[in-house]
């Protein structure tokens, strides 16, 4: 065992000295074939049609160019069971099934993206979508190699910016866009060449995006601003491989309140991944992945003035070992730690909102699958030890313990009935715990708890499904009962110097979110029409008290692509109900129903290997006045108006 581990350490070394610096070919799927793809953030390598035990979306190829936004919320928003926080152009975040924030985690490649968008709805996620080849959702037991947190799932944002395997010759994408809303114009490229044993990558996009138009005129303060690179370099061989990637954003946004403040955001981002195939006997691979992130953003007034300096460094690693099967067990399990400094600090000196606090976690995981003849079963468990040490303030540590079962029933060929239940544990955030001070965006003064305790999630799903043929469905229900819920309460108005606040105080409830969603495609052949149709609805409310804040709206929706030869169209109608359940607490207001349609057009011309694509994109064509329950400034800043996009896209 000892000359084994010697030996992968050899091989780590030398792999890390081959590998300088600069994700994997793009996989573009037509979406009228539909192929399988396999969510890489599954241990177990499924496919996106057996995910009922960990139900999952992946967006690939021309589905994901279609449906890009400005933010990663936006990309998901028409997704089933998926809504979106807004706050503006420049920040949102998905919402699944009613929850967000910390309980939504979001990854880049499979580790964390350790930015500040949990913390508040103002602040952008430290990711881009204009470069991923993929975006996976995902939920169940496997959610659990990555967080204990995560009670609500996970996004997982693929750029490959480390090669896993060598291109005979250099390929990748390159797009223009133009859009009408905002006169905004964007570019994004993403190239795989090799040398030797050597895989390399290049990714970047740029954004300009001007105040965008609402059917009531211009919106202010709505800009939005991005520039995103990365690079990349993999040793490859029949062993595994090993490499590194720089990746670096910058953004600068617009927050369309009363104030027009604005947000300067950076970020750089040093990953190093590696796998070992067949390191040891028994095992199938070992993973070895870090993740070093240095993440600043300053909150600044309408003349320039900074008000507010968040920042946080953070030091990911985790290993994970897949072994091979075990009595008919197959899985992996593993160790995951990470290291932060946060802090958000008043910029003239005075007392900031959150004191500077460092925090630690260490966490195992181990998830398994099995198969019992026409039911298999999967199941995980995870055990996490974290600990928050602020600057003179009370150092809190907490225990988590979480694990989450399933099985899937294939009861006749095609069709799959199956049932998930989870307990999954989450330790208060540092800004929970310790905030105590204004927060300029949001408008509220925040206020901390240090005797918040962990929530417990209870959430049981049953799930029925059906996976062949051109007519597929699948529905889901849910119930997830949360103890001791983490919320902040809104309170009176408190003045500092000059500005007024809501009083924003983190407070502990138990609460109950449940609902359903369901989903059919029909394919009749690769060309040709297919239909699409979803719904969804959740109710979240505080155990015999309030309505939870923020949830999403019931939906309805119904579309069709139509693909022959060289042309390829879509469209979308969405109708999503007026949302009346307001927490009154938190003087939250009702919220009206709007109608949605979106359209696309595209023609490719094929040059032997290479193919170019004019497209027009055409979103909200009705100029509907769309205002997200889920979002904090829906009575200021609707979402934007009818927009046109013009590109052109090229692949080799």
């Amino acid at each position: 065992m000892s000359s084994a581990y010697d030996c992968i350490v050899r091989r780590i070394a030398h792999c890390i000295a081959l590998c300088f610096v600069l994700p994997q070919t793009p996989v573009f799927a037509e979406e009228s074939t539909l192929p399988a793809v396999t969510v890489t953030a599954s241990p177990f390598g499924n496919d996106d049609t057996t995910q009922i035990l960990t139900p999952a979306k992946v967006l690939a190829g021309d589905e994901l160019r279609d449906k890009l936004g400005g933010s990663i919320g936006e990309t998901l928003s028409q997704e089933m069971g998926v809504s979106a926080s807004s706050f503006g152009a420049g920040a949102s975040r998905p919402v699944i099934r009613g929850l967000d924030g910390p309980r939504i985690k979001i990854l880049q490649n499979g580790m964390a993206v350790s930015d500040m968008s949990s913390l508040s709805n103002d602040h952008a996620v430290g990711s881009s979508a204009a470069t991923a080849t993929q975006i996976e959702i995902l939920r169940g037991p496997a959610a659990l190699a990555y967080g204990s947190g995560a009670i609500g799932g996970l996004i997982n944002i693929v750029n490959g910016r480390i090669p896993e395997e060598l291109t005979p010759r250099p390929s990748g994408e390159f797009e223009l866009r133009h859009s009408s809303v905002d006169d905004g114009n964007g570019g994004a490229f993403n190239v795989d060449s090799s040398s030797g044993k050597i895989g390399l990558h290049a990714d970047g996009s740029m954004l300009r995006a001007g105040d965008y138009r609402i059917p009531a005129g211009t919106l202010p303060a709505s800009f939005n601003h991005e520039d995103n690179s990365g690079f990349g370099a993999a040793s490859i061989g029949d062993w595994g491989h090993a490499g590194l990637s720089l990746g670096m954003l910058n953004k600068r946004y617009g927050i369309p309140t009363a104030e027009q403040s604005r947000i300067d955001l950076s970020q750089t981002r040093v990953d190093f991944d590696s796998l070992f195939k067949t390191p040891v006997p028994g095992f199938d691979s070992v993973r070895i992945k870090l993740a070093n992130t240095d993440y600043q953003h300053s909150e600044l007034s309408k003349e320039g003035i900074a008000q507010t300096n968040f920042s946080s460094a953070s030091l990911e690693s985790r290993l994970e070992l897949a072994h091979q099967a075990f009595a008919g067990w197959r899985g992996k399990f593993g160790l995951q730690s990470e290291q932060n400094r946060f802090a958000a600090l008043a910029a003239d000196g005075s007392a900031g909102t959150v004191p500077v606090t460092h925090s630690t976690s260490t966490a195992g995981f181990i998830v398994e699958e099995k198969e019992f003849g026409t039911v298999r079963v999967n199941t995980g468990a995870r055990y996490e030890f974290v600990a928050r040490t602020p600057e003179n303030n009370l150092k809190r540590s907490f225990d988590l313990a979480s694990w989450s079962g399933g099985a899937l029933w294939q009861f006749t060929l095609g069709y799959g009935l199956g049932a998930t239940y989870s307990i999954a544990q989450r330790a208060p955030t540092t800004e929970e715990l310790y905030s105590n001070g204004p927060h300029e965006a949001t408008n509220t003064f925040d206020i901390g708890s240090t005797v918040l305790g962990k929530e417990t999630s209870h959430n049981i799903e049953l799930s029925l499904q059906k996976t062949e043929g051109a007519l597929r469905w699948k529905g889901n229900l849910f119930q997830n009962k949360v103890q001791d819920f983490i919320y902040g309460l809104n309170g009176d108005i408190v003045s500092v110097g000059d500005v007024n606040y809501t009083q924003r105080r983190w407070s502990q409830a138990d609460a109950t979110l449940y609902g359903g969603e369901a989903e059919f495609t029909y394919q009749l052949a690769a060309s040709g029409w297919s239909l699409r149709g979803f719904g969804d609805i959740s109710r979240g409310r505080l155990d015999g008290g309030d309505n939870l804040p923020l949830q999403p709206a019931a939906r309805l929706g119904f579309g069709g692509n139509y693909q022959q030869g060289a042309w390829r169209g879509n469209f979308s109608l969405t109708r999503v109900a007026a949302h009346e359940r307001v927490a009154i607490t938190s003087h939250e207001t009702s919220t009206a129903g709007y109608t949605r349609v979106d359209a696309s057009l595209s023609y490719t011309q094929r040059y032997g290997s290479q193919e170019l694509t004019w497209f027009v994109l055409g979103k909200n064509l009705l100029d509907q006045d769309i205002r997200l329950s889920t979002s904090i400034l829906k009575d200021l800043a609707p979402a934007p108006g009818r927009n046109i996009i013009l590109g052109l896209r090229t692949r080799f």
